[in-house]
């Protein structure tokens, strides 16, 4: 996949090492000269000095063939005029932009603008550190509607099944991974001591989760 990381910072250069570091074909915009400097040696794509939201300059970085586009600057409003530009105009199938101000996702969403807002991210997982600490949230998805929980086998839970820990649009066990090896249980695997739970959590249901688990609320 060929993809367009606009922005150099902490969270662009961390995006376009591992897009490289999984094989795909990057290159990074970048409007500060020095902006490679901040890329690892390891780093198999290029630099391409500019703004990102100039066309010409994304012409240069390759757009026109472009599977995905990725819109990380320090700049909010910088990164929906270039998401936009991606999108609208070059019709790049992928374009994600990274916002500071949170308020601003549920607009650009409208326009059909995927949006990742690490201020809402960072709210959402430290509330779920402090109102579950039993349950271990590794993941969320989309806005936070969604986590994938981790925890182990509680002693209530050990000989159930899988079907009595599923509830359907709230709660699905992914994968158990016992004695080292994990797989993808059936409905009917039973769960045994020791057992470490992966399970896809709609945010409103993880209290029904804790009391499932018999987990005590804090």
């Amino acid at each position: 996949m060929k993809v367009i990381v606009m922005g150099c910072g902490r969270i662009g250069s961390q995006v376009s090492e591992l897009m490289s570091e999984q094989g795909h074909d990057v290159v990074v915009i970048d409007h500060d000269a020095n902006a490679a400097g901040r890329l690892s040696p390891q780093f198999k794509g290029r630099v391409v000095q500019g703004l990102g939201f100039d066309r010409q300059i994304l012409v240069k970085a390759g757009i026109e063939q472009a599977d995905a586009f990725v819109a990380a600057s320090s700049s909010d409003n910088a990164n929906i005029v270039a998401a936009r530009i991606a999108r609208n105009i070059f019709r790049v199938p992928r374009v994600v932009a990274r916002l500071y101000d949170p308020r601003q996702a549920e607009i650009y969403q409208r326009l059909g603008l995927s949006t990742i807002s690490s201020t809402t991210w960072g709210a959402e997982r430290i509330y779920q550190v402090l109102s579950h600490t039993d349950l271990d949230v590794i993941q969320t998805f989309g806005r936070g509607e969604v986590s994938l929980v981790i925890v182990e086998t509680p002693p209530s839970l050990v000989g159930k099944t899988v079907t009595q820990l599923s509830v359907p649009g709230e709660l699905a066990v992914v994968s158990i991974t016992r004695a080292n090896e994990a797989f993808v249980p059936r409905a009917g695997t039973e769960f045994e001591e020791g057992d470490l739970i992966y399970l896809s959590v709609l945010s409103s249901a993880m209290v029904r989760l804790e009391e499932m688990l018999g987990l005590e609320r804090r």
